[in-house]
């Protein structure tokens, strides 16, 4: 594979919310259209796709988002990959140019979701009591995991609470969220109970939304005079879970973001000491709580400390979802990844106007999807 850098010239998302009147092609053409903008360059000069969606992977959606943007005759992959399904399609792109296939790629994340909780399969009536199902539903399976880090750890119920209230309130300075409104920890304490100890302002919200970026080697950068505003990507990690002969009573999240996270700081030639902010994936206020150890932003058992002490608020000392996260920006499976990047690329531009992370030269994006696909990307500027 090409040592040759490979840089994030343009990218942009939509405004996430419900749009039950629009197709996923029309919300991926549109993600697109503004990433191209961004980048001052149209679907001509892109020579591959790669497109991430998840519930309507089977519609080659990719080849539609061109059948309203542009048919130039360009390879179009398609992935899905859970909810690392956006970034699995950015990383392609990356793929593609280290190895010197292309110059220039689009990536797009798409998807349209329905109400109700993460893993109700977009039923618009959402998911019946969790004790009617068991524990293979999300909602209950990270309130287990919750569980075992706080028998291990002590960690509390109101410690957890707090990464949603930080969370909703980062998300009052992104016009791009969802939702964007406070709520104090006594309201989402006080919330309903989905699955304990996440109550439903500690689940992530299913929303409709599509991001998307263009990527480029170092050659077109420079050819095209972008260096100024190109963001590197320093590393790129995809794993899933090794064998284990243990019998699994529910998905592993942290084994795959662990292995997936070493990956990274080697690629990288850095460590957590040097990320100036992290989008990571708080499907649920539990997974945040795991993940800051997970990626070796505290040592185990720290982290109820590390939101306690606002180390993970903005202005703090590693800022954690700034974008309001999933909790608040919302969590449309295919698009998440690719909206990741661009918050991240958008600070370290130093263009995310009121939440900008001050100074910011290095920052992460992370997801998992089913507990065996960890993407993780660590983004700088040069």
């Amino acid at each position: 594979m090409s040592k040759d850098d490979v840089y994030v010239i343009g990218t942009d998302m939509i405004k996430f919310g419900r749009f039950p009147d629009r197709t996923v092609p029309d919300l991926g053409a549109e993600a697109a259209l503004l990433a191209l903008d961004d980048a001052g360059l149209g679907i001509k000069d892109m020579q591959a796709l790669y497109c991430g969606n998840l519930f309507q992977a089977s519609g080659m959606v990719g080849q539609r988002i061109l059948h309203q943007i542009g048919q130039t005759g360009i390879p179009v992959v398609n992935t899905a990959n859970a909810c690392a399904t956006g970034a699995t399609a950015f990383r392609e792109g990356w793929i593609a140019i280290k190895a010197g296939l292309y110059d220039l790629v689009l990536a797009v994340g798409v998807e349209q979701m329905g109400r109700g909780l993460l893993g109700g399969g977009g039923s618009d009536k959402g998911i019946p009591t969790e004790g009617l199902l068991g524990s293979g539903t999300m909602p209950t399976v990270f309130a287990e995991l919750g569980m075992e880090h706080h028998k291990k750890h002590g960690t509390s119920f109101e410690q957890f609470a707090k990464v949603a209230v930080k969370n909703h309130h980062h998300s009052t300075m992104n016009d791009k969220a969802m939702y964007q409104k406070e709520t104090p920890l006594e309201e989402v304490m006080g919330a309903e109970m989905i699955s304990y100890p996440n109550t439903k302002l500690m689940c992530s919200v299913n929303v409709d939304g599509s991001a998307a970026a263009v990527l480029a080697s170092e050659k077109k950068v420079k050819e095209l005079g972008l260096m100024d505003r190109a963001i590197k990507v320093r590393a790129s990690a995809l794993t899933s879970d090794p064998f284990t002969d243990r019998d699994l009573v529910m998905p592993d999240f942290s084994t795959c973001t662990r292995m997936a996270a070493q990956q990274a700081y080697e690629m990288a030639g850095v460590g957590p000491e040097d990320l100036d902010l992290v989008e990571l994936h708080d499907c649920f206020a539990t997974a945040e709580i795991l993940h800051y150890e997970n990626l070796g932003l505290c040592k185990d058992g720290e982290a109820g400390k590390m939101i306690d002490t606002g180390a993970t608020a903005l202005g703090g000392k590693i800022p954690v979802n700034v974008s309001g996260g999933l909790l608040s920006k919302g969590h449309p499976l295919g698009a998440t990844g690719i909206a990741n990047v661009y918050e991240i690329v958008t600070h370290l531009r130093g263009k995310a106007g009121k939440r900008q992370v001050e100074g910011a030269r290095m920052g992460m994006t992370h997801v998992v999807g089913m507990g065996n696909a960890a993407a993780i990307h660590i983004l700088e500027k040069p």
